[in-house]
């Protein structure tokens, strides 16, 4: 038996007993047949023969294996709370949202806060107000989130309830909304463990083998929690936020650390810093001013961070070995972002990277930054890019350029801001639509081969002696056409040799 890479495979004797040995299998997308196996939670063999093998085998009938999926950004315990919220998303103005919520409220009563998510009002033609909500829901608390987490909407009940009973309109943005998103009552944490497990069941359903989660909280305290409840379905990578970082430095935890007590399934991840808002919001930091808003005092956007201490915050986190992941969707934001990667001196990671100067594109790799970004958002937000950042499209979500500079790009969805489900961001990285539409920016198209890997940690086919992190899908990704391509059948997902979904 030979393997893949051209040397001779391990004999049975080497690799023990294999616990299964997936045979008739395509070898990657367009790879040949062959069979895998699998021993000790790991890859023990790659091959083209498919007999002979000791142990079970489990006949794929021609499925192609691919490396098991990640999604390099979400924030898994909104995610898993927002699937139990009224979804708001594709409505198309104030009234509509307010009506919702009068239908969702209608002969229901109670105290609790009624939560709504997903609501986009970068293109509405009327504005959120407090008035509205209050309208239609008077008694009762009401805190709806926008899809891109930065704003929040609130009626004047709910605004009393969190010490802003003066605001005079009811519509948080950046900082205060997160300071009243995280004023309000939370579901007890056996609640909110059992949606997570919920939400990352149904992530390896659609192949997700791995995480890296920015919620806003205390992940390695949250992770180590729930790993140590039941096993995960999922890796996870728990970013930390400043305020916990001293902490970690305390306990000596560095980035790629794995958390005791875990299983080997958490680890510590990136510091989580922010630069500036979002496009919805109209808060990402750009070099040109907002239509409607020049003159304001944020037209530009708004700069989260101040650089001075966006840098001494980066150097005091890698001094202990924590690599930074910054956030910056504007131009502006991102060029700040990178000149504190050249002053620190460090790699890391930028998310989002929405809009960039041209000057800026070959930066990422020439400072070994990851470019952490979300495909799904560029067919997501075409349209509220086209009003706000127009005459500048060109250079937003750029991701071929990125990739022919030579940047490492790795995908995610930023769910719940786009749903947990690496196939929508796949097929929007290769078809950049998917509405029907013609390609927004098809120059910026990515093949389907590049954006697998870029899905899977840069992962472009299984290797010997890697963790037997893997998914089987019916369709050949690179046979797909844009409709499958976004709605693969998973046949099934295996995490560290263990089956989290299927085979079915």
């Amino acid at each position: 038996m030979t393997s893949l890479d051209g040397i001779p495979a391990p004999s049975p004797d080497e690799l023990g007993t294999p616990a299964l040995t997936l045979a008739r299998v395509r070898l990657g997308a367009g790879g040949p047949l062959g069979s895998v196996h699998i021993a000790d939670g790991k890859v023990g063999a790659v091959a083209r023969e498919a007999d002979d093998h000791p142990g079970p085998v489990l006949d794929m009938d021609g499925r192609t294996v691919l490396p098991g999926l990640w999604d390099a950004h979400v924030h898994a315990a909104q995610w898993a709370g927002n699937r139990h919220r009224v979804d708001l998303s594709g409505l198309h103005s104030a009234r509509e949202v307010a009506e919702a919520v009068r239908l969702h409220s209608a002969g229901r009563s109670g105290s609790e806060v009624l939560m709504g998510q997903g609501f986009r009002d970068g293109l509405w033609p009327d504005v959120p107000h407090k008035a509205l909500l209050d309208a239609v829901c008077p008694d009762r608390p009401v805190a709806l989130i926008s899809a891109d987490l930065h704003t929040a909407w609130l009626n004047s009940a709910c605004l009393a309830s969190v010490g802003r009973g003066d605001h005079p309109t009811g519509l948080l943005r950046e900082h205060e909304c997160f300071e009243a998103m995280q004023a309000l009552p939370e579901v007890s944490a056996e609640v909110l463990d059992q949606w997570v497990a919920d939400a990352c069941r149904d992530a390896a359903a659609r192949g997700v083998t791995g995480v890296i989660d920015f919620h806003f909280s205390d992940n390695l305290a949250d992770w180590s929690r729930r790993a140590a409840s039941s096993p995960l379905a999922v890796r996870v990578q728990a970013a930390i936020y400043p305020r916990h970082l001293d902490a970690a430095v305390e306990r000596g935890l560095r980035t790629g650390d794995v958390l005791p007590g875990t299983g080997g399934l958490v680890q510590v991840g990136p510091l989580k810093l922010f630069t500036d808002g979002s496009l919805n919001t109209r808060t990402a930091l750009c070099c040109d001013p907002y239509p409607g808003l020049e003159g304001t005092q944020e037209a530009y956007g708004i700069e989260e961070t101040p650089y001075e201490e966006l840098v001494r915050l980066m150097r005091h986190a890698v001094g202990h070995g924590v690599l930074p992941a910054v956030h910056a969707i504007g131009d502006r934001a991102n060029t700040l972002a990178l000149d504190a990667f050249a002053a620190v001196g460090c790699p890391g990671r930028i998310e989002h990277a929405q809009l960039l100067t041209a000057a800026d594109v070959p930066r990422f790799a020439e400072l070994g930054v990851t470019a952490g970004v979300q495909p799904a958002h560029a067919t997501d937000d075409r349209d509220v890019a086209d009003r706000h950042w127009a005459g500048r499209t060109g250079r937003a979500f750029a991701y071929a350029d990125l990739l022919a500079s030579g940047a490492r790009l790795e995908f995610g969805s930023d769910a719940p801001v786009s749903p947990l489900d690496p196939w929508l961001g796949i097929a929007a990285a290769v078809h950049r639509t998917d509405d029907g539409r013609p390609a927004w920016h098809p120059e910026q198209r990515v093949p389907v081969a590049v954006a697998l890997a870029a899905s899977a940690q840069g992962r472009t086919r299984l290797r010997v002696g890697d963790a037997a992190d893997l998914v089987v899908v019916d369709v050949d990704p690179l046979e797909a056409d844009a409709r499958t391509l976004r709605e693969m059948p998973v046949h099934a997902t295996m995490l560290g040799g263990r089956w989290t979904y299927g085979p079915r």
